[in-house]
């Protein structure tokens, strides 16, 4: 087996990622989990209402998680996924990195809250230049100046993807943490990089004119894209099809956590409320067990 190639791929460390990587693992198939464990909304956090733990840790818990699932046979790669397609019976995805990786059974753990700056006439310019997703976007902003925020991989994928668009592309970031493929990447591109300092407000009359930084510089911008952390479960999902509920805000799924598209499962938040560990554990297993049974279809 191609060392890129894994029978079930899950995306996303927190419980659910955590306990489907479990299940998975100990149904004897191969395993790659992708994310940051501190990117989990349970790292830092006092937990006191999961069953049998009335007193833990958020951290406790994921690396108690992480290391169950290690032993269990689970691989861990700190990367996030940018790019998703169909090829016959594989999932292909891209990590920041560059990495091509195949899968038979794809599993969603990531979860949908949308992170906003919460600064001035972000929410009153929004949908007028104000946006949160690259690949939804890009193409109304051809040949325009725009702005792109964030540290991670979103951000700067995004702002790479932005420059076969238009050539005035600006990246405000307060620091940017992303794997070295990336940022050679960037460090190779076009793109006007502002490091160090983070966006303050942003300003128009009917759309979005200017974007005013910490430090009082202002950038002259048609949009400015928000893409803080990973590139979004909505938008990886989009890419491959996937059936979302009636109000478009999470992944739609049955009993068995299976999408509308075979062999790709979701579970926790992105499934939607309650907003709880116990749910997202439970949804994981099932998620685990049932995309390792799928992948096992495909061995000779």
């Amino acid at each position: 087996m191609d060392k890129h190639e894994y029978e079930v791929v899950i995306l996303g460390t927190g419980p659910a990622g955590l306990q489907s990587a479990i299940h998975a693992a100990r149904a004897k198939v191969s395993v790659l989990v992708m994310g940051r464990l501190e990117n989990s909304s349970i790292m830092g956090a006092h937990i006191e209402n999961y069953c049998c733990m009335p007193n833990i840790t958020g951290d406790e818990l994921l690396k108690n998680g992480m290391d169950q699932a290690v032993k269990s046979g689970a691989v861990f790669l700190e990367e996030d996924v940018i790019e998703t397609s169909l090829e016959n019976d594989y999932v292909i995805l891209k990590s920041e990195s560059g990495k091509t990786i195949k899968t038979r059974s794809l599993i969603f753990t990531i979860g949908v809250t949308r992170n906003t700056l919460n600064v001035p006439g972000e929410t009153d310019l929004r949908g007028y230049g104000v946006s949160y997703c690259v690949d939804c976007d890009a193409n109304f902003y051809k040949g325009k100046p725009v702005v792109i925020t964030g540290n991670g991989s979103a951000a700067v994928s995004g702002a790479l993807t932005l420059s076969s668009y238009t050539d005035t592309v600006y990246l405000v970031s307060e620091k940017i943490n992303v794997d070295s493929g990336l940022a050679d990447q960037l460090g190779k591109s076009s793109i006007n990089v502002i490091e160090g300092k983070k966006v303050a407000a942003i300003s128009g009359d009917k759309s979005v004119e200017m974007v005013k930084l910490n430090d009082g510089t202002e950038i002259k911008a048609e949009g400015i894209f928000i893409e803080l952390g990973a590139k979004g479960a909505m938008e990886l999902a989009g890419f491959l099809g996937i059936e979302m509920d009636e109000n478009f805000k999470h992944i739609a799924v049955n009993r068995k956590q299976e999408t509308s598209v075979p062999g790709i499962y979701a579970a926790g938040d992105i499934c939607g409320p309650p907003w709880q560990i116990a749910k997202a554990v439970g949804e994981g297993c099932v998620a685990g067990l049932e995309g390792a049974k799928y992948a096992k279809k495909f061995r000779k």
